[in-house]
C-alpha cells in the first residue's frame, strides 16, 4: 500500500512535470510567435518608408544626370560653332592673303623640324 501510494505520487509529480514543460514550450512558442510578428511588421513599415525615400532619390539622380547631359550638349554646340567660325576665318584669311598664308605656313613648319630636332638630339639625363 506504501508502495502504491508512492507510486501514484510519483506518477502524479511526473504528470504536473510535463504538464508544465509542455506550459512552457507553448508559451515559448507563442512568445516567438509574437516577436516574429512584430519583427515582421515593423519591416513592413521600414519599407513602406523607405520606398519613397529611394524613389526620391531615383528621381533626383535622372534629374542630374539629365541636366548633366543638357550640359554636355549645349558645350558640344558651341565647340562647334567656335570651330566652324575659326575655320570660316581661316579660309577667308588664305583666300585674302595667300602669300602670307603660305609664308605663315612655311615658318610654322620651319620652326616645328626645328623643334623636333632639337629635342631629338638632347642628351637625356638618366
Amino acid at each position: 500500500m506504501f508502495l502504491n501510494k508512492s507510486s501514484e505520487k510519483s506518477s502524479s509529480l511526473m504528470d504536473d512535470a510535463a504538464h508544465s514543460a509542455d506550459q512552457a514550450i507553448k508559451s515559448t512558442q507563442q512568445m516567438a510567435n509574437d516577436a516574429l510578428e512584430n519583427l515582421t511588421s515593423a519591416l513592413q513599415d521600414l519599407s513602406h518608408q523607405a520606398t519613397p525615400a529611394i524613389e526620391r532619390a531615383g528621381d533626383r539622380v535622372s534629374s542630374l544626370a539629365h541636366r548633366s547631359l543638357d550640359g554636355v550638349r549645349e558645350t558640344t554646340h558651341q565647340l562647334r560653332v567656335k570651330v566652324e567660325h575659326a575655320s570660316d576665318n581661316t579660309v577667308n584669311y588664305i583666300r585674302h592673303e595667300p602669300v602670307k598664308s603660305v609664308l605663315f605656313a612655311a615658318a610654322t613648319g620651319a620652326a616645328v623640324m626645328a623643334l623636333i630636332s632639337l629635342l631629338s638630339h638632347t642628351p637625356r639625363s638618366r
